[in-house]
């Protein structure tokens, strides 16, 4: 008997030291949101390209982990004079996960599809100024534009602008057939996705083996996966309360970065009362920044005026337009005949900046009489109801999509902004190559929709990262929402 046990100790020994090797070529990362499938074309949730982006799908361009734009599947490209034609040059011997070739057939139907009547993109207006797309041979993409865009590298380098193959459209949202240094493996429902590394990858070969995404929403179940080391890192970590006493624990590393994610209270423009800038201009007022910063994310995040990243160069500070000053707001109403207040409703989805940081602003809104009553969705309820549906009076979401003021310019957008002035700004600016000429034009598109108070502008979500001691290459910034496998892998 005592033998037996020997054996089996041993046995488990062993078992454990191969699962520590085993470990060093794949790793666990949580996320607080499941994605509602893994189409990034045809949705604006963030958890996809968090999942998919470089990993399974790729574009003609794509973002690095400093912002920056550069080669994807085009290795190569040419600008006509006028800057309306672009000549791609594909890279040779790239093929989709189930073997079938990557051509120039493909990109055309991407685009085309992206653009097309019907489509479903969440931002097809990056596509819009495309006029044709021509497969010139296997290799080389000719696309026309109907005038110049100083953004279209930068545009095809969103998640949504990702090349697909028409033979696994059909699929593509339970089992994505991409190009990339990984391949879809296993999706369980409410818990996980797993990748594996794709050993015909035209690039590169990653570090890592395999990957599980693993979901795991509730900020306590967060911090005790983390400490147990039941996982490797956490992006997003959902407990910014948590983080001294990770940076006091040797075992991990904590990164505190910037993301693209702009955290507004969105207001639905067209529905009474907000359709008056008065309204909309007293909740702004209403609104102290600093404690929904300090009560929801524990001090984590900068204060924003407007719809625009701090860290961008062409960023000018606004948030004096709409400082925290509860008397006015009461005035503006007043002055828009709601002296006695009113009630509206505040749709908050499940990450914690928009569940903490509402229970904060409902208090702060109904200090000066708007009554907004919670209601808590998830996000297939919010972008049915919300996004979609736009029967809502007030949301919190962050807007994590790179440099997208441009949503300002689309009326059936769900916050309903309709300015004809701020839509022939932003075609200016499409049409403006020069970068001081583009920074000028940014800087008046901010001022613009924070003079007509188009939403609660409230602050820069903070990335904050949670990782062993030993994962190197996680991205410190999110330039775009992303987990960029191919540039993880543990210390030696």
């Amino acid at each position: 008997m005592a033998f037996r046990s020997y054996v089996f100790a041993a046995g488990s020994a062993l078992a454990l030291a191969a699962g520590s090797a085993w470990a060093k070529d794949s790793v666990t990362i949580a996320l607080q949101l499941e994605p509602p499938h893994l189409d990034p074309t045809s949705a604006a949730a963030q958890a996809i390209d968090s999942v998919v982006y470089s990993n399974i799908f790729e574009g003609l361009t794509r973002f690095m982990g400093d912002g920056s734009v550069v080669p994807g599947l085009a290795e190569s490209w040419e600008i006509s004079e006028d800057g309306t034609v672009y000549t791609f040059h594909l890279r040779a011997g790239v093929t989709f996960h189930d073997g079938s070739a990557m051509d120039a057939e493909d990109v055309k139907f991407s685009l085309d599809r992206a653009r097309a009547d019907d489509s479903t993109n969440a931002q097809k207006t990056l596509f819009e100024g495309i006029s044709s797309v021509e497969a010139v041979d296997p290799h080389t993409v000719k696309v026309t534009l109907d005038a110049p865009n100083g953004g279209f590298l930068f545009n095809l380098a969103w998640g949504d602008a990702v090349i697909v193959a028409p033979e696994s459209i059909e699929d593509i949202k339970t089992a994505p057939v991409g190009t990339g240094a990984y391949t879809f493996q296993e999706w369980v429902q409410g818990d996980r996705i797993s990748l594996a590394r794709n050993p015909e990858y035209w690039g590169e070969q990653p570090a890592l083996a395999s990957a599980t995404f693993k979901f795991i929403s509730d900020p306590t179940a967060a911090f005790a996966a983390m400490m147990a080391e039941d996982i490797d890192a956490f992006d997003n970590f959902p407990a910014p309360e948590n983080l001294p006493q990770f940076e006091a624990d040797p075992r991990f590393q904590v990164l505190v970065g910037s993301t693209e994610g702009e955290t507004i209270l969105s207001i639905n423009n067209k529905q009474p009362p907000f359709d008056d800038l008065r309204v909309r201009q007293a909740v702004a007022h209403a609104i102290d920044r600093q404690a929904i910063i300090d009560g929801a994310m524990f001090g984590y995040g900068t204060p924003i005026g407007s719809h625009f990243a701090p860290h961008n160069p062409a960023y000018t500070d606004l948030t004096g337009n709409s400082a925290f000053a509860p008397e006015t707001a009461k005035a503006l109403l007043a002055e828009a005949g709601l002296a006695e207040g009113f009630e509206t409703t505040l749709h908050l989805p499940p990450p914690s900046y928009a569940r903490r940081g509402g229970e904060i602003v409902a208090a702060q809104l109904a200090a000066v009489g708007i009554r907004a009553e919670i209601v808590n969705v998830e996000w297939a309820q919010w972008l049915e109801t919300v996004f979609r549906g736009k029967n809502f009076g007030l949301t919190i979401v962050s807007h994590t999509e790179p440099m997208d003021i441009g949503i300002y310019a689309r009326p059936d957008y769900y916050f309903q902004y309709d300015s004809k002035a701020f839509q022939e700004l932003m075609a200016k600016l499409n049409a403006t190559t020069d970068p001081d000429a583009r920074a000028a034009l940014l800087q008046e598109a901010q001022e613009m929709i924070s003079a007509d108070y188009v939403n609660g502008y409230l602050f820069q979500l903070a990335k904050l990262g949670i990782a062993k001691a030993g994962l190197q290459g996680l991205w410190e910034n999110a330039p775009t929402a992303a987990i960029d496998l191919t540039a993880i892998s543990w210390a030696e």
